[in-house]
């Protein structure tokens, strides 16, 4: 008997559920049986499903002769499972990674035993056919009745589901019976983990939530089932909710069109005048349902959509006389002449102090106290700004001001708003890595990587510096060439941000694990990955928990996602692992670490000053040469290419490790090259360099 049956009937879903199959068989958690219902599918979702079956034996086929819905075909299913819990996935939706085993770790004892969860309820989040991942918005804290109704988003104790007699039913809603009264009747016993465990995909078109027409009336129906068998209690908690729902479909123009609006609403408003608490009406919608008023209904969705676009009006409008009153007070700026003392700082599109800018600006305050310098950070940064240091808002008034008048420029993006270049300015263009994927023009040929860049924009802004700082001669050469212009010169003189990595002395390293909590005698690996321009959001090709117990008690993982994928990585809590996805100085992550481990992240040219083990972990590698291009083959074990140990599997990564591959002679000569090669300029005086040159022109 296993621990999970995962039940996944298919049809019509031959695009997705080989990706659907795969992510249920690759969890960490192996203790499951999968169960595909093949609904008589007229594509090839039953082969895809086969073929599955005769690489896995956790895998089975059942197939049905004629097509019965999802609801008999999961019914189906459920009957043939032996496992403890039941977990129901549609054929075109993922089981995120590590789902199973944060679940099983939520139910935390055998089913049998006195007090184990009926119903375990979880989090989701919701991909687009542009792969634009956002959260599924279900707030877990509170009542379980008010998460989305859905089959997937939850597991059912196999015992349980039985002894009630639950089933799905035939046609359009048919989870919300069974998934309604299984949550009713676990009562106590129903469980929460506020963890998203599913990701649900939303189709361009073809599925039925995007389909408007009457099949959508059959939620009221669903509901009528529901009220008229259940107690007044449960009718009592219950018809809330059941009005929320219908007036969420019927608020929905992808399920119920303008013209059966009045007739679904009167249906809605007949279910709750029946049986919901008419006199206790709380909400708008239900006093609406409960007067059975069609027209305070509409005025109430009108008055909404008005509300929104006044808004929207309003807003629109300020934003454009703001604009334009900044625009005339910047042309008078314009005209005022430069502040010698001036420079402004910026970093990774606003985000904050960090990088090469940073380690100039701290460096000038020592040998250039004359210089003011003043950072450009986002509104919704400027947190991070820290005490004692002068910030601007991008596109306050204050900031246009700063860009008219201010004699020096350094950043390692660019500024925003596109400001007029003054003659006299200094633009030190600083970069913020060592190119492995191909950059400026050369992304003419990966449209993928691209996302809409305007390269006559790049071209010009170009044209604004007037130095171009390089970390190696690779960079020299690469930038002269994707950034083609005569306006700038090439400063090779290191990056300043790595002077740490030889300046930093032991206790400086201890007080940063100290800080990260992280224990004496521990092996500290960093795991930074780099973002995929074909991914949304942060999704590891490994699963942390599994590779870390892999290793044993005495390894501990930071992990780094991409600041593209915001402040943190999502993990679950977990002794061996820490996230630092937000920690402020990746320089300092990189001081605690014995070893990186990371894919295409330029990174792992900062990381090779301090010669240490970097073991690439390239699980993708020809997908992400073929959609984003690279200046050389990082996987060849050619000595200036590949920095240490190579992956390209969890199983290998985990192995290198365990027999110690990971930091032997030949990764230490490897390292050697590749230090030669991408490190000849950084020796722990690149900001002084950079200092000297710019503001004391020495």
């Amino acid at each position: 008997m296993s621990r999970f049956s995962v039940v996944v009937p298919a049809h019509r879903v031959q695009g997705y559920l080989r990706e659907c199959l795969d992510s249920v068989l690759a969890q960490s958690h192996r203790d499951l049986e999968l169960i595909v219902v093949d609904d008589a599918s007229p594509d090839a979702s039953a082969a895809i499903a086969a073929e599955s079956a005769e690489r896995d034996p956790r895998v089975r086929l059942v197939r049905i002769p004629a097509h019965a819905g999802a609801g008999p075909a999961r019914n189906i299913g459920a009957d043939r499972a032996t496992g403890d819990y039941l977990l129901f996935l549609d054929g075109d939706d993922l089981l995120l990674p590590g789902a199973l085993e944060a679940i099983d770790e939520a139910l935390g004892m055998a089913p049998d035993a006195a007090g184990a969860p009926d119903v375990l309820l979880f989090g989701h989040d919701r991909v687009d056919w542009w792969e634009n991942v956002r959260a599924g918005g279900d707030d877990l804290t509170g009542d379980p009745l008010a998460v989305t109704v859905a089959a997937w988003n939850r597991v059912f104790r196999r015992d349980f589901w039985q002894e009630r007699r639950l089933t799905f039913s035939d046609g359009a809603y048919e989870d919300v019976v069974p998934v309604r009264r299984a949550t009713l009747a676990a009562g106590g016993r129903a469980a929460v983990l506020d963890k998203a465990c599913v990701r649900w995909r939303e189709r361009r078109g073809g599925s039925f939530a995007t389909s408007p027409g009457r099949a959508h009336f059959a939620v009221i129906g669903r509901y009528e089932e529901l009220l008229a068998a259940a107690d007044p209690a449960d009718r009592a908690r219950l018809a809330p909710h059941a009005a929320a729902h219908l007036l969420a479909v019927l608020d929905d123009a992808g399920r119920v069109a303008p013209r059966d609006r009045r007739d679904f609403f009167r249906g809605a408003a007949r279910l709750y005048r029946t049986y919901g608490p008419v006199e206790a009406a709380a909400t708008p919608g239900e006093k609406a349902l409960a007067t059975a008023s069609y027209a305070a209904y509409e005025a109430q969705r009108k008055s909404r959509s008005r509300r929104k676009g006044v808004t929207r009006k309003l807003k629109e409008q300020k934003k454009k006389l703001r604009a334009r009153a900044m625009r005339l007070a910047y042309r008078t700026d314009l005209r005022r002449p430069l502040d010698p003392h001036l420079a402004v700082y910026g970093a990774y599109w606003n985000r904050g102090i960090s990088c090469n800018p940073a380690a100039i600006h701290a460096k000038a305050r020592e040998l250039a106290p004359h210089i003011k310098g003043v950072w450009v950070v986002s509104s919704r940064h400027k947190h991070r700004v820290p005490a004692g240091v002068e910030y601007v808002v991008e596109g306050s008034r204050r900031y246009w001001q700063a860009m008219a008048r201010a004699t020096y420029l350094i950043n390692n993006s660019s500024f925003p708003g596109g400001f007029t270049k003054r003659p006299g300015q200094v633009y030190l263009q600083t970069h913020h890595g060592t190119p492995l994927k191909k950059m400026g023009l050369d992304q003419r040929r990966y449209p993928a990587g691209t996302h809409g860049i305007s390269f006559q924009k790049v071209l010009d802004h170009t044209d604004q510096w007037d130095l171009s700082l390089s970390a190696n001669p690779h960079s020299t050469e690469v930038w002269e060439r994707v950034y083609p212009s005569t306006a700038y010169q090439a400063l090779e003189a290191g990056y300043p941000r790595n002077d740490v990595y030889f300046t930093a002395g032991d206790a400086e390293v201890r007080k940063i694990r100290e800080e990260l909590g992280i224990a004496d005698g521990r092996t500290v690996l960093l795991y930074a990955p780099t973002h995929r321009d074909y991914q949304k959001g942060f999704l590891p090709r490994i699963d942390l928990e599994r590779f870390v117990g892999s290793l044993g008690p005495s390894y501990v993982v930071l992990v780094r996602a991409h600041y593209f994928y915001g402040a943190d990585a999502g993990l679950r809590h977990h002794p061996q692992l820490v996230d630092v996805t937000g920690h402020a100085r990746v320089e300092d992550l990189c001081l605690a670490a014995d070893a990186l481990v990371t894919d295409y992240s330029s990174l792992m040219f900062d990381y090779a000053c301090l010669d240490r083990p970097i073991v690439t972990y390239a699980p993708d590698w020809q997908a992400y040469r073929l959609a984003r291009g690279t200046y050389f083959d990082l996987l060849s074990g050619r000595a200036g290419e590949t920095p240490g140990a190579v992956a390209t599997t969890e199983d290998e990564l985990a192995g290198l490790f365990r027999a110690g591959e990971w930091d032997t002679a030949e990764a230490a000569r490897l390292r050697k090259a590749f230090r030669a090669r991408f490190c000849p300029y950084d020796d722990g005086g690149a900001a002084e360099r950079v200092v000297r040159r710019l503001f004391l022109s020495q």
